[in-house]
């Protein structure tokens, strides 16, 4: 009987999955994500045959090294920065994701940051359960009309397109993409406009929402250097991957009000914020809650037990990366 270990309880569903097939299946007791020692000394405890982990695992030569008979690792995400797929790749080790299902899910969360920022919805909430609303006042809470303005789109893949999709059809914005190359389809569906470099984006657009992956070349994309290059009255969102934002940075321009504000639902060192971030009025955050909705965690779920069922019959997963 094969053995399975999940390194964090997730949705019933691909538990279930990978039970009714017969394996044996062990999942993480502990509130929380295991630290990379916790989870060697649990891959200790028995031989197993497969790992179902999350992001908040990191899944490198140490781990390899505690669970040789481990020939597959499902990483419960779209991204798989967790993973050191280059030493998986001597070892002959399967590494698995979970993509295309939580597109949808994370551009609606997107497009939801947009609006709570333009329109300081979290800080209004704030500033009125503090009892400092005392009548409507002509100035209170000044925000930015959405029609008409410019959406700067940095990544032109599925969640990129899905954002500029509903902001361009749902709020009537401009919209301009930088890519590592052109994008028909996005260009034609959206009327956006290529630009061939990211400090134009920067320069031009009313909005900048970030959908890159996290590679040594995106790491600290923006910093200090860029955010200088955008308007004063522009907004960055972010729902990637931390570490392509100096936060430091940001938390710097934020301050000095070099740029008007930001959205975040991912971090640098999650779940640490950068020093001063959580204080400041002008900045949304959400703790990585982008894929968060019953059908989507569920769905992924169920895809990363998949993997798992096809690769354990002698198939190439669905999903191998």
């Amino acid at each position: 009987m094969a053995k399975i270990f999940i390194t964090r309880k997730i949705p019933e569903v691909g538990i279930k999955m990978l039970r009714d097939k017969g394996y044996e299946v062990d999942v993480s007791e502990k509130d929380g994500a295991l630290t990379k020692e916790e989870l060697i000394k649990a891959l200790h405890k028995k031989k197993y045959d497969a790992i179902l982990c999350l992001l908040t695992d990191i899944i490198d030569a140490d781990v390899y090294d505690a669970a040789p008979s481990v020939k597959i690792f499902a990483n419960y995400a779209v991204g798989f920065n967790n993973i050191d797929t280059e030493e998986a790749k001597k070892r002959g080790i399967v590494i698995t994701n979970t993509p295309e299902v939580l597109t949808e899910t994370v551009a609606e969360h997107t497009a939801a940051m947009i609006l709570a920022v333009v329109a300081r919805i979290a800080e209004g909430d704030r500033f009125t359960r503090a009892g400092k609303y005392d009548g409507w006042a002509p100035m209170l809470l000044l925000g930015m009309n959405l029609k008409g303005k410019t959406l700067g789109v940095v990544g032109a893949g599925r969640i990129g397109f899905v954002t500029a999709n509903i902001m361009s059809a749902g709020f009537g914005m401009n919209i301009i993409y930088f890519d590592i190359k052109k994008n028909e389809k996005f260009e034609k569906k959206t009327k956006a406009e290529f630009r061939e470099n990211i400090e134009d984006i920067l320069r031009e657009a009313d909005i900048v929402t970030l959908h890159i992956p996290l590679l040594d070349s995106t790491r600290h994309l923006i910093n200090e250097e860029k955010l200088k290059i955008m308007k004063p009255t522009a907004y960055l969102i972010n729902s990637s991957r931390g570490a392509v934002i100096d936060e430091s940075a940001l938390v710097a321009a934020l301050r000095k009000k070099q740029i008007a504000g930001a959205a975040l639902d991912v971090y640098e060192n999650e779940p640490k914020l950068a020093d001063g971030l959580a204080e400041l009025e002008n900045v949304v955050l959400t703790p990585h809650i982008a894929s968060a909705t019953m059908e989507t965690r569920g769905k992924m779920s169920e895809i990363a037990a998949l993997n798992i069922i096809a690769f354990l019959k002698g198939n190439i997963p669905p999903n191998a990366v």
